[in-house]
């Protein structure tokens, strides 16, 4: 099955789409103990990335990613436009040095659970906050209010988890790398279940990009 198909889904969406991305290797580690992970996968994955956030309206990434990998978000490797970037920092943790708030002409929206301050440039989204973390069904609602529609749900590790375990997903790309890291950040990470009958078993079809596998899910 071509690139063209997995694509598709994303950039002929019509009403709201929420697809989640994650990057790990063979034995499911996304990051070193240390928190590294920018050379986990090739470049092609990495071109994958840039072509995802190149069809997106908005980018969705938890503050922890920022604090550790302060990524720009942006999609520099490939033509098309960046996405509006979207954190997801209820407690007012996001750096004010952070890549993501540079004045590059990119919208930046803060997902908070209260009204706080914020550097002049960048939005702030008061939802409802249960145990720490916002409800993804609130925020997908609340960014297609603004016209955000096709949604990258980017990392880390545990906001694409709390979107897939709230249903919350259309799709799900798992970039598999043949590196063993055997120690660190693990990829998913969802509710105990008892059985193996509880296990989620979504239609998936694989994809090479270089030396990298990718599993692209189907969650519909």
């Amino acid at each position: 099955m071509g690139l063209a198909s997995l694509y598709a889904p994303l950039a002929d969406a019509r009403g709201a789409f929420v697809l989640g991305q994650l990057g790990q290797s063979l034995d499911g580690r996304i990051a070193t103990p240390t928190g590294h992970s920018r050379t986990i996968g090739g470049p092609e994955a990495i071109t994958h990335l840039h072509r995802l956030r190149a069809l997106s309206d908005a980018v969705v990434v938890g503050v922890g990613t920022v604090t550790t990998d302060d990524p720009q978000l942006t999609t520099r490797h490939v033509d098309g436009p960046s996405p509006v970037r979207v954190i997801i920092d209820p407690n007012g943790r996001l750096p004010h040095d952070a890549c993501v708030l540079r004045d590059d002409g990119i919208a930046c929206i803060a997902v908070q659970s209260r009204a706080m301050a914020r550097p002049a440039r960048i939005e702030g989204l008061t939802l409802p906050c249960t145990n720490g973390r916002i409800d993804p069904q609130a925020l997908i609602t609340a960014l297609a209010a603004k016209g955000l529609r096709r949604i990258l749900i980017e990392g880390g590790a545990h906001t694409v988890s709390a979107f897939l375990a709230a249903k919350a997903l259309n799709r799900l790309h798992i970039c598999v790398s043949p590196v063993i890291i055997g120690s660190g950040q693990t990829g998913l990470c969802l509710p105990q279940i008892a059985h193996m009958d509880q296990a989620m078993r979504p239609s998936c079809t694989t994809h090479r990009l270089g030396e990298d596998v990718l599993f692209d899910f189907d969650l519909d």
